[in-house]
């Protein structure tokens, strides 16, 4: 055979596999399309749920639930903007089916057990997250901003120094979404620490006591985490920072179960003696080569 022909029947496959990725993506591309058009004959009622959280923050006030349009075209990018993330996450379900569907036939047995669990968790505490955002974090945080509203007062005759200038909200329909969808995308992707910290410790690439050992960095992390995705209001950082770092604390106790699990494995088959794991012998390998260093 010549070189030609080899190189034709070894590019064969790759030809496949990106037609069959093609393919993929074609028909999750018309699964977003088909869930943005659905969403959007009924952004009305979507809206109107995505304003609750407001609407129960000015009504225990006594005030009416109104936004206003500063721009024209602005109802138009509303719909629009509830539209993409309505159609997002209606047919997020289908576009992993179709990436499991074209990771799956590489994968060992072991490895699609291993990889199936974490595929169906991560939108799983998306939602939660989401949902921790706009029923507790998002009502919160709009009792915090509408309580620097304040009344006006008129001087009476004669005087001039009691005269109070009124400070009213009237929001932005746009801005408003903007701001709820930021909470919510911020914080459902928080929440996907656990599940990235724990694949990651299956396949190796963390340790529990490598998570432990830069706690004090995770923490200054999170903080900055909170200071940029969140709004500049101390309880909503606050609130932000106990979340990840809790999150981060059940990381490191899911990796440590997964780590128990695999030294376990590994004494059943004999690679490892009794009392013995898997990261002592890293740990052993590490000093080794420290102590080789010091004496060259």
């Amino acid at each position: 055979m010549s070189d030609t022909d080899e190189i034709d029947d070894s590019s064969a496959p790759l030809i496949e596999h990106l037609a069959e990725l093609r393919t993929r993506l074609i028909h999750s591309v018309i699964a977003f399309i088909i869930g943005m058009v659905i969403c959007f004959t009924v952004w009305n009622p979507i809206f109107n749920f995505l304003t609750q959280p407001l609407c129960d923050a000015r009504g225990a006030m006594g005030d009416d639930c109104g936004l206003i349009l500063i721009k024209l075209q602005e109802g138009f990018f509303v719909a629009i903007s509830i539209s993409l993330l309505g159609g997002l996450a209606l047919s997020f379900p289908y576009i992993s089916f179709q990436m499991w569907r074209f990771v799956a036939p590489g994968l060992y047995r072991s490895e699609k057990n291993a990889f199936l669990p974490f595929l169906l968790a991560s939108p799983f505490m998306f939602f939660l997250g989401a949902a921790f955002a706009f029923y507790i974090v998002t009502p919160l945080a709009f009792d915090f901003f509408l309580g620097f509203q304040q009344e006006g007062t008129l001087a009476a005759e004669g005087e001039i120094d009691n005269t109070t200038a009124g400070i009213a909200f009237q929001g932005s329909a746009q801005e408003y979404l903007r701001l709820t969808i930021k909470f919510i995308v911020a914080f459902g992707l928080c929440f996907q620490l656990p599940v990235l910290l724990t694949l990651m410790g299956k396949a190796g690439l963390v340790s529990s006591s490598g998570l432990r050992s830069v706690r004090k960095y995770a923490v200054v992390g999170i903080l900055v985490l909170a200071a940029l995705v969140t709004p500049p209001d101390v309880i909503t950082q606050v609130i932000l920072f106990i979340v990840v770092y809790g999150l981060y604390e059940v990381s490191i106790q899911l990796v440590k179960r997964v780590e128990r699990k695999r030294d376990q494995q590994l004494r059943e088959e004999g690679i490892l003696g009794e009392d013995e794991s898997l990261d002592d012998m890293f740990e052993e390998f590490d000093d080794d080569e420290e102590a080789g260093e010091t004496k060259a």
